[in-house]
């Protein structure tokens, strides 16, 4: 290891798993725009914040908190060239100020991290003389 990989490292970290309470408020960020499903919450997640990644099992414990709580409700919808039902999500009305509070909480959070990020690599030097 050398000393530009440890700035490397904080410059461009390796992606971040994201814990239950980001997945809920990314969740109801994403169906603040609209419905989706399991899967296309996770590529958008990956296509959108590169550096970050949902599992399954977060995604599903997250889905099923929101479930219980009333905020969300899902439906099976049959995909033409799918062979099985895909399950979509979307918002219960009673639930769009609360949602847009806690999808907030997720903006906040990665605008925060983006900047931290930036921080990092001004201060970051080229390369470090050594005696």
């Amino acid at each position: 290891m050398q000393l530009e990989d440890i700035y490397q490292f904080f410059t461009a970290p390796p992606p971040l798993q994201l814990c239950l309470e980001q997945a809920v408020c990314y969740i109801l960020s994403v169906l603040l725009e609209g419905e989706s499903y399991g899967t296309g919450l996770i590529q958008q997640l990956e296509g959108e914040y590169t550096n970050y990644r949902l599992s399954d099992t977060i995604l599903h414990a997250a889905l099923r908190f929101l479930e219980s709580e009333g905020a969300i409700c899902g439906s099976w919808h049959k995909v033409e060239g799918r062979g099985r039902p895909r399950r979509v999500y979307q918002i219960n009305p009673a639930w769009h100020d609360e949602a847009r509070k806690l999808a907030q909480l997720w903006r906040d959070f990665t605008t925060q991290q983006q900047q931290k990020r930036l921080s990092v690599a001004v201060r970051s030097p080229k390369r470090v003389a050594r005696a």
